[in-house]
This record gives structure tokens, C-alpha cells and sequence, in this order.
């Protein structure tokens, strides 16, 4: 091994989306290279320019022979450094170690882990380095193969994130507004589900397939998660109708929507979900596909993650 490789496997590289958050990055970005060399954090960073351009900074890095990542920015764009480790093929993705410094606008995957939004305390949480080996979600549909590290769901789930790309200048609020829409506006589909072994035949407002515990601003829709038990934590909400949901909005929040009678939930470390006419709203991390089948497979301790 070159000495280059000894100092990069010991040092973070951090990947910064400079369009996330509230568009105060350059204040922020200084903020935090100031409190990581107070903390002689070893670094080295690169921008991202174009979608999903995490994908190919964080293989270059892991070529380098960095094994630290430190991804900046939101929900997408941790999704799609997650995306760089489990696609690339240069070592083990339990080798390679994720923190997170917030600036989205969900910020959905640090909730689980009762992270806090402050850079001075995200940095105190990096250099501390406490790390817990999570399950990562794989997604197979039609044409691609995605993983996730939150949360994915189909129907009313990948339907507000659709939304939500018109509704971002908002932002926090525009999750809530992207589900009112979506109350108002979305039909449900019928879908053939196998799980367990079992076929199921339903007309469903969504299904979602949780690894930790938050999607949408906030919302929980799963139930007794544990991000390292190398099964998915799957809910189906039914026939659920316009009065059901404002009647249970606060329980969306709270978690306590599981408990309704048209609610069911389940674990497993597979399942496959597929629209009975043509194809819906799908999304992973927030982030959006479109396909007429999926298949979801959960991979145990797959990556490294630095939480609270």
C-alpha cells in the first residue's frame, strides 16, 4: 500500500451538494471547514455539478483509496452516495464508512438517529465516529437496479415526492403542502403483492418499505423499525380514504397510523409490488423512479454509518 493510500484510508472525503438546503451554502460550507480543522478533521472535497454526479465522485474517491465519506447536503444526496458505494466493485461496502453534515430541506434519515441539525454538534458527532453497520434497501424495477438507505414506497408515498419538485421554494413546508395535494388529488391503484411467500390482491393508497423510520418531512409509516435486523419493515395502507387520512393526519406524525384498521404491516427481507394496470409513482429516498414491477431485497449491514 502507498503512503498516499495509508493517509487517504485515515482521512474523510466529503462530497457537498452546494444546490441543497436553504441556498446559504457558501456561509455554511465555510462554517463547516472551519469547525472540521478545529476538530483536526483530515479532509479532502469535491462539488457535485450535475445529478446524481455523488455516483461517480464517491467511486473515484474509493479508487483513491479513501474509505470515509462524508456526504453534505440532503436526503438525495446521501441516496446517491449510498448508490456510488453499492455500485462500485473496488472493496466490501461494509468497508466504507457514510456521515452525514444535514443541509436539505427533509433531512428524513437523520430523524432515526435523533441527529441534530446544528453543524457545531454534527461535527462534534463525526469526529467522535460512533458507527452502526445498517441495512441497505435494493431496488429492482424494468430497467434499473437502485439502492436505498430510508425509506421507499409506491402509490401516495412516491406520488407526493412527485409533487414536491414544484413545490421545493417552500421548503419545509412544501412536504406538508405536496401531501395535501396529494389527499386531494391522488387515486388509488390496485396492486398484486407477494410477501412472505403470500399473494395479496388490494386496491392501496401506498406501500411502503421502511428501513428507518421518517420519509416525507417527518412522517412515519413503519412500524417496530431496527435498521440492522436484515428485514424490511413493510406497511400497506388500503382503502384509505380522503376523511380516513384527515381525520388521521396527526397519527401520520406520530407513527400511530399502523394501528388503523386499514393499515397491515409485516417484515421481510423480500418483497415484490406490482401496479394491476400500468405504472405508478415509486420513490427511494425521495428520489423518484417510475417502473410497472419492482422487487425489493433487503442487504444486511451493508455500509457503515457515523450516527448520534
Amino acid at each position: 500500500m502507498s503512503t498516499i493510500d495509508k493517509i487517504n484510508i485515515n482521512s474523510w472525503y466529503i462530497i457537498a451538494n452546494p444546490a441543497s438546503g436553504n441556498r446559504n451554502f457558501s456561509k455554511q460550507w465555510k462554517e463547516i471547514q472551519q469547525l472540521l480543522n478545529k476538530k483536526n478533521v483530515d479532509y479532502s472535497f469535491a462539488f457535485t455539478r450535475f445529478s446524481k454526479h455523488e455516483i461517480e465522485l464517491v467511486q473515484n474517491a474509493i479508487q483513491k483509496g479513501f474509505r470515509n465519506i462524508i456526504s453534505v447536503g440532503g436526503d438525495g444526496t446521501l441516496h446517491n452516495v449510498v448508490n456510488g458505494i453499492m455500485l462500485q466493485r473496488y472493496v466490501k461496502t461494509s468497508d466504507i464508512t457514510i456521515a452525514v453534515i444535514p443541509l436539505g430541506t427533509g433531512n428524513d434519515w437523520i430523524k432515526t438517529y435523533k441527529q441534530p441539525k446544528s453543524l457545531e454538534k454534527t461535527i462534534e458527532i463525526i469526529s467522535n465516529k460512533n458507527t452502526t453497520l445498517q441495512d441497505i434497501g435494493a431496488i429492482t424495477t424494468d430497467k434499473n437496479l437502485i439502492y436505498y438507505n430510508n425509506v421507499a414506497g409506491i402509490g401516495y408515498d412516491g406520488y407526493i415526492v412527485n409533487k414536491l419538485k414544484y413545490l421545493k421554494k417552500f421548503g419545509a413546508l412544501s412536504y406538508l403542502l405536496a401531501g395535501i395535494y396529494g389527499l386531494i388529488f391522488y387515486k388509488k391503484k390496485d396492486y398484486t403483492i407477494l410477501i412472505n411467500n403470500k399473494e395479496l390482491k388490494a386496491k392501496c393508497l401506498m406501500v411502503v418499505c421502511g428501513i428507518c423510520k421518517y420519509s416525507g418531512g417527518g412522517m412515519q409509516f413503519t412500524k417496530n423499525v431496527n435498521t440492522t435486523d436484515g428485514l424490511l419493515d413493510i406497511t400497506i395502507a388500503k382503502n384509505l380514504n380522503f376523511l380516513d387520512l384527515i381525520i388521521n393526519l396527526p397519527k401520520l406524525y406520530s407513527g400511530a397510523i399502523v394501528n388503523h384498521k386499514k393499515v397491515s404491516t409485516y417484515k421481510t427481507s423480500e418483497i415484490t409490488i406490482k401496479p394491476i394496470n400500468g405504472t405508478s409513482f415509486i420513490q427511494a429516498d425521495g428520489e423518484l423512479i417510475t417502473s410497472d414491477k419492482l422487487q425489493i431485497n433487503i442487504i444486511p449491514k451493508a455500509i457503515n454509518f457515523v450516527i448520534n
